[in-house]
């Protein structure tokens, strides 16, 4: 064991975790002030639900032994034989320090899917469909990319840091959420402004913060490689920041904080799975288009009636598809032996490889996620009553408001 690459990695997990609550505040104040709680709260309970998963059949099915290359078993139900000893992931930090980091994103990805159903889903149907989700997408998703013998990794498929696993993977459940549900009462009809935006960009800088040990720690120690992922992900998430106020500018005639704290987390998704295997100037450009291109894909809401209410799918779908295919262009072994040359770099097979994960990804996660919503749906139901959503979600879902003044 290497107590520095253990003290570096302790530091990352940590960095990540504290992005779900910085998640919990910029959703908080993107929607209106009678559901800030409501909305809040569910970022805010995966971290103790998710929790109790993990550790139960969780992280067994992520990356335990591995089942056909779709799925781990349940050898390491209850984390049995998750010691502090290294494992199969690392040989340089504990195997129980693995499984925290990976318990972090576990956590964070079903929150992200709550901004598409935001002021409209019942707390009852949050909770059952965020644990059917997590078990019967996420996991098998993230076996298939980074568990020992995952199909996808076994294909050659480079995610670094989860573009296809978590934020792909997530805005296709959002997707599926917001056509499913429809649209929040109100919505194309009145103005649905947020209630308090200084709290979102609070949030976002926290995001943005935390976002370092998400990137940076996926090397799983401190050396080279993670360097070069704090790097890219600073570079990137900069330049998708000022692309995506930039085309505001143009298009809205004005530009907005809220404009650019959205382009700066498009940056952090786009450069998410590509982080490790890039090098800056190719980081300048993913985060160049990844602002540009998500702001556009905002306008799609409109044209196509569905009301993902905190654009999920235009920044972590169309970042995280950006961001995977980017990283078939730009990768290379100069900066990453331990990666692949991508499409620029003399591999045009490797763009090849990510674009089949993405589309693997994306079909696998709109059929389930369909199908969980359905059977939520039909269960207990997923939608609050039309009083309910008038009322908002903090007084009829949690007995409790956020301001008292």
């Amino acid at each position: 064991m290497n107590s520095g690459d253990t003290a570096f990695m302790l530091v990352a997990t940590a960095l990540v975790m504290f992005m779900t609550p910085g998640l919990a505040l910029f959703y908080g104040g993107l929607v209106r002030q009678k559901n800030v709680l409501g909305t809040m709260m569910h970022s805010i309970f995966c971290l103790g639900m998710v929790s109790i998963i993990w550790v139960i059949y969780g992280y067994s099915m992520a990356f335990g032994p591995d089942i056909g290359g779709f799925v781990g078993s349940l050898d390491w139900i209850g984390l049995k034989s998750v010691g502090l000893a290294p494992g199969p992931y690392s040989d340089t930090i504990p195997d129980l320090l693995f499984c925290a980091f990976q318990l972090m994103f576990a956590i964070i990805t079903p929150a992200l899917i709550s901004g598409a159903y935001a002021e409209r889903m019942k707390f009852s149907a949050f909770l059952l469909f965020t644990a059917l989700w997590l078990t019967f997408v996420y996991l098998p998703v993230c076996h298939w990319v980074w568990g020992q013998g995952g199909w996808l990794g076994k294909l050659g498929a480079l995610d670094f840091a989860g573009g296809t696993v978590i934020h792909i993977n997530s805005a296709c459940a959002a997707l599926a959420a917001a056509i499913f549900m429809g649209k929040r009462k109100g919505w194309g009809q009145e103005a649905l402004h947020p209630h308090n935006l200084p709290m979102t960009i609070l949030g976002a800088a926290i995001l943005w913060f935390g976002w370092f040990g998400f990137n940076a720690g996926s090397a799983l120690s401190a050396g080279k490689t993670a360097t070069l992922a704090f790097f890219t992900t600073q570079i990137a998430s900069g330049c998708a920041l000022m692309s995506w106020v930039v085309a505001e500018w143009i298009i809205q005639g004005k530009p907005t904080t809220l404009g650019a704290v959205s382009g700066a987390v498009a940056g952090l998704v786009a450069i998410t799975p590509a982080a490790g295997f890039v090098g800056p100037l190719s980081a300048v450009i993913i985060g160049i288009v990844a602002g540009a291109l998500c702001y556009s894909v905002i306008f799609l809401k409109t044209r196509f009636g569905y009301d993902d209410a905190l654009d999920v799918v235009a920044v972590h779908g169309a970042g995280g598809l950006w961001g995977a295919l980017a990283t078939g262009l730009f990768a290379s072994v100069y900066w990453n032996p331990d990666g692949a040359n991508g499409l620029f770099f003399g591999n045009p097979i490797q763009f090849l490889i990510q674009a089949a994960g993405a589309g693997a990804s994306i079909a696998y996660s709109l059929v389930l996620s369909l199908v969980i919503l359905k059977i939520v749906d039909t269960v207990i139901g997923l939608r609050v009553s039309e009083e309910d959503e008038i009322m908002g979600l903090d007084l009829s879902q949690h007995s409790e408001i956020g301001y008292t003044q």
